[in-house]
């Protein structure tokens, strides 16, 4: 009988070493299930980390508002009376209030 001839010898003695080595294989196929093919793949892993970054950005404008926000309050807190009366024209009892307009 003669011998089969395996029509991909040629290809398969042209390959590295590394590539005819099962190990070699079978941890190469594993990264590239990890890295491209799995729930949590690279591109995922930037998109949340980018997501990450945007609401720490977020939380850092927003504590400096509330911090602006809460000055505000003091003073306002502070000068009450004030804007009461410049504002809405409050007074006391027993006083008169006069309304002076600019033109």
């Amino acid at each position: 009988m003669a011998k089969m001839l395996n029509p991909f010898e040629p290809l398969l003695k042209k390959l590295p070493a590394p590539f005819k080595n099962r190990y070699f294989l079978v941890i190469g196929a594993f990264i590239a299930v990890m890295v491209f093919f799995d729930k949590h793949n690279l591109l995922t892993q930037y998109k949340l980390q980018k997501a990450v970054d945007q609401l720490e950005d977020d939380k850092t404008f927003f504590q400096a508002k509330i911090k602006e926000t809460k000055q505000k309050r003091l003073d306002f807190e502070k000068n009450q009376e004030k804007y009461a009366r410049e504002k809405y024209f409050v007074k006391k009892t027993k006083e008169e209030v006069f309304v002076i307009e600019e033109y």
